[in-house]
This record gives C-alpha cells, structure tokens and sequence, in this order.
C-alpha cells in the first residue's frame, strides 16, 4: 500500500470516491470542505492498494503545534473508506499515516475524530480498533441526541402542548432562503446564552445551500405577519439528517415554534431517514453538559450518540 497527500488535482476523483464510500457524507465533498480552505492548511491523504483507492482521509495540519487533526473544519471524519476494505487493510493504512506524519513531517501527535456510527452505510469501526491497537487515547466524548426515525419514541407531553400552542397561534413552517434573518436569530442565541457566536457566516450558509441545494436547507416557523421565530439549517447526509442549527427568538421560545418547527422536520424526514441527529449537547470536550438542552431534545425522543476525539502520539 501507499499513501499520497491529496491536491486540488485529486478533486473529482477523492468526490467520486467519497460518493461510494461507505461511511463518507456530503461534508467531505471537497467543494464543501473548501470553502473554508483560507482558514487550515489543508493535509488529507489517499490510501492506495495496487493502484486501488481503498480510503481518503480529511485532515489539517497545525506545523505551531506538530499536530495534525482529521479535521478542524469538520464537526467528525477520520477514515473514509470502501465497503470493501479489509481490517487488514485498515490497519496498514494507520501505519502508513503513522509513518509519514513522524518521518516526513515531522509531527507529534495525530488528533482523530471518527464519523459516529448512524453516518454510516455499513459497519465501520476498523479505525477505532487500529487507534487503540497504536496506543491512542479517549482524550473527548459529545454526545449527541438522536431520534431513530424508524421507531420513534413517543413525544413527550411538554413538547406536544408547545406544538398546540404555536398551531393556534397560526403559525406556519416552511422552507426558505432568508439566511440572514436566520443568523441573527441563531447569533442573538448564542451571544446570550452560550457566549459565543456561530461558526458559518450567512454569507457561507447561502453559498452552501447553493452549491448543495439538495443537502442543505432552512426551515423557519413564520408567524401570520411573516416574521422568522425559530429556524433550522438541516443537513440531509443519506441515511441521517442532522440540525447543524437551531434557533429561537425568545417569543418563539414562549409560543411553541420551535417545537412546532422540530415537529415538522421529523414529519417530513420520517419517511426517507434512519436518523435525526440533532448534534451535541455538551461543552470543552463533553465535560459540560447542556441539561436543559438536552431535556428538550429527549423530549422529542432524542437518545445518546457519541461524538469522540482520540489522540494519539508519534
């Protein structure tokens, strides 16, 4: 086997292979990955057998630190990977990694975050067996609260009066393109709860709802005079569909549209998704948790998904 560092020449063929992959989503589709590309020095890598591309991996390099991450501009990643790759295989691709990050790039450490198991199109968890077999170490642990689509837990009662309330209210969700309404709601939210503000401009939310039409989306809930109460950017990632935000002005809050607005995107996914994940409910590595956060999200059904990061020295 054989690595190469990935360039912009690789483009359509690491696309087309992340389209075939069997735990890839549109994330890391490079013209998704690159419009932040300004912001990291860029350090993925293409696994080959025989001419053969079994795996890409999504990575950044921090030469300050020594370090490179699997990757800072992705919420997961790590190995991306054929259905038909062996564990074998796997395995020499984490020591092919191994060696090129000490011996030619001198690193000292490999930060990795795997993409959590409901991502998936197959069983994929070869990454997490080699990680331990080099000695990696838990260094995080999110978790996230999912809904499984296919067996839904019964709402709760709370959040079902929240429906009722916004449905008398005459309030109404549907799909639009005002992402800049939108983001200051969400920035009012997280300047005043959380202390810190979102991490996509709006400017970067409508690109990308442009260049994925399909895959990203803004829902709102309007009430009769037209005015955005509460909205999600939904990412739609095959056999998940995940909130990447959700916001609430505080009247939304106090009649119902968010819940009303989280009722519709269940509704409507129901059909076609395995999973809602509506992302992390905690804070510096998963010390923290959001208790009230994730009490709403429970509500609708919501059960615990781990999102991890390992670390592993050189």
């Amino acid at each position: 086997m054989n690595l190469i560092r990935y360039t912009a020449n690789d483009a359509e063929k690491w696309n087309a292979f992340v389209a075939n992959s069997k735990n890839g989503t549109f994330l890391f589709d490079r013209t998704f990955m690159d419009y932040h590309s300004d912001r990291f020095t860029d350090c993925s890598f293409m696994f080959y057998d025989e001419g053969k591309l079994l795996a890409v991996m999504p990575a950044n390099i921090r030469e300050e630190t020594h370090t490179l991450y699997s990757h800072q501009g992705l919420t997961y990643g790590g190995l991306i990977m054929l259905p038909s790759i062996p564990l074998t295989k796997v395995l020499e691709c984490f020591t092919l990694l191994i060696e090129y990050c000490k011996n030619t790039l001198g690193l000292k450490k490999i930060i990795y975050k795997p993409t959590p198991y409901i991502y998936s199109n197959y069983p994929s968890d070869e990454p997490l067996y080699a990680l331990f077999r080099h000695g990696a170490i838990l260094t995080g642990r999110g978790i996230s609260q999912c809904i499984h689509l296919e067996n839904r837990i019964k709402v709760s009662e709370l959040r079902r009066r929240g429906v009722k309330k916004a449905t008398t209210g005459n309030y109404v969700v549907k799909e639009t393109d005002d992402y800049n309404t939108f983001w200051n709601v969400l920035n009012d939210v997280l300047s005043t709860y959380h202390s810190t503000k979102p991490v996509h401009s709006a400017t970067e939310m409508e690109l990308l709802a442009k260049r994925f039409p399909q895959r990203a989306k803004l829902f709102g809930t309007f009430s009769p005079d037209g005015t955005m109460l509460a909205g999600a950017w939904v990412f739609d990632c095959d056999n998940v569909v995940h909130t990447q935000y959700l916001a609430s002005s505080d009247k939304g809050k106090q009649t119902g549209a968010l819940d009303m607005l989280i009722m519709h995107i269940i509704d409507l996914y129901s059909p076609s998704k395995q999973y809602l994940d509506f992302g992390i409910s905690t804070e510096d590595g998963g010390a923290i948790l959001n208790e009230g956060l994730t009490f709403q999200k429970e509500g609708f059904g919501g059960r615990g998904v781990c999102y991890d990061c390992w670390e592993l020295n050189i």
